[in-house]
């Protein structure tokens, strides 16, 4: 795509792979590198115990679900010191990703939904696969390219229509906006909101239980 003229990338969204990573430094400079955080609590709960898994993820979660900078990156040193207690592990991992977690925070509130994971694209890929599938065996290679590219085209179609366009024409105003006029629209009582949790231990079942609100 580089090589195609592809140029002005501001943000990169991947997983942790680490060539991935270098070819994204080398060939992509001067863009930001958001870590999938689809990925990172996959690999976040491979290292806690199952019983465990439930509530380390809920508290992760509040993380992203602030209503601005400031929140998320005051929710994310709670959210550290609260699991420096009962699982070090996963607050030493926290720690180490921070700046790769948090990169979606410099870009518009509108926008982040959409670039702190890979999840939009992994749909794509799961259509193009379930496509597929249904076919089996294709006869030639273009005809495996006429049905992926069909799909494509069914997906720039539904994200670009007025109703489902991927980024709007407002919020895409707001990151070519100076930094001072990128200013979050004025949030709703409830999106002001900032989401915190508490983890307490069951009696009956003797595990900790994480409550959010």
């Amino acid at each position: 795509m580089k090589a195609r003229g592809l140029g002005g990338v501001p943000l990169v969204i991947s997983d942790a792979h680490t060539g991935l990573i270098a070819a994204i430094h080398t060939v992509m400079q001067g863009a930001s590198w958001q870590r999938c955080r689809v990925h990172f609590m996959r690999n976040v709960l491979a290292n806690v115990p199952k019983a465990a898994g439930s509530m380390v993820a809920s508290i992760i979660r509040t993380i992203f679900a602030q209503p601005d900078r400031e929140h998320v990156h005051a929710q994310f040193d709670e959210v550290v010191r609260m699991l420096t207690r009962s699982q070090p592990m996963v607050a030493d991992m926290l720690e180490a990703a921070r700046d790769d977690l948090l990169a979606f925070t410099a870009f518009p509130f509108p926008h982040w939904r959409q670039i702190w994971s890979t999840n939009p694209l992994e749909r794509v890929n799961k259509e193009i696969k379930r496509r597929t599938d249904v076919v089996g065996t294709f006869p030639n290679p273009a005809a495996l390219l006429r049905l992926a590219g069909h799909v494509l085209i069914e997906q720039h179609d539904e994200w670009d229509g007025a109703d489902r366009r991927y980024f709007s024409e407002h919020s895409m105003a707001l990151l070519l906006a100076e930094p001072e006029e990128a200013a979050i629209p004025e949030l709703t009582a409830t999106q002001s909101k900032r989401l915190t949790c508490t983890v307490s231990r069951n009696s009956t079942t003797q595990r900790d239980v994480a409550t959010c609100r």
